[in-house]
């Protein structure tokens, strides 16, 4: 969803990213400047169209994702990729915090070869950095079919005045 105030550049870019529930990371997301837009759904599965419900089922093969438009002028690849790291614990497999489930794993999309060559640096930098106990379990995929969620997912914890996720949202 468009952040209040924000206009619409032919410049814009994007970035999809799965850190576990939706919810938290779309938030981590909002509040960085340079993002023009969030949109929480599903992605890196192998049914059209699913549903929430589908997708919670562990079959579909979908990861619950936030899809942020972004002005590269505004902010960097890189620093969404520093947001990314740090709304999430990127060791563990399938799972964050007490939701547990393919559709919670650690994966950035990536739409070109630009941003792959950038998230795989990023990703070697924060396995060498000593900053994790375990490697990083991140997955780097190319970034296909994206399905926004529900309405109702959408800025889901903005809507009711959270600051934070539970266990998630680490940032």
């Amino acid at each position: 969803m468009r952040r209040d105030g924000s206009t619409l550049s032919m410049a814009t870019r994007f970035a999809t990213f799965g850190a576990g529930c939706f919810w938290g990371v779309e938030l981590a997301f909002r509040n960085v400047d340079g993002v023009v837009a969030t949109t929480v759904g599903y992605a890196g599965g192998h049914v059209a169209q699913p549903t929430y419900h589908m997708v919670c089922s562990d079959t579909t093969g979908h990861a619950e994702v936030v899809r942020v438009e972004y002005d590269p002028a505004a902010v960097s690849y890189a620093r969404l990729l520093d947001v990314f790291w740090q709304a999430h614990d990127p060791t563990q497999v399938n799972r964050q915090g007490p939701d547990v489930g393919s559709q919670y794993r650690s994966v950035i999309f990536v739409h070109d070869a630009e941003q792959r060559a950038a998230a795989e640096a990023s990703k070697a930098d924060q396995d060498a950095s000593g900053r994790h106990r375990r490697r990083i379990a991140t997955q780097i995929e190319p970034a296909g079919d994206f399905w926004p969620a529900e309405d109702y997912h959408q800025q889901y914890l903005e809507k009711r005045g959270y600051q934070a996720c539970g266990a998630s949202l680490r940032a």
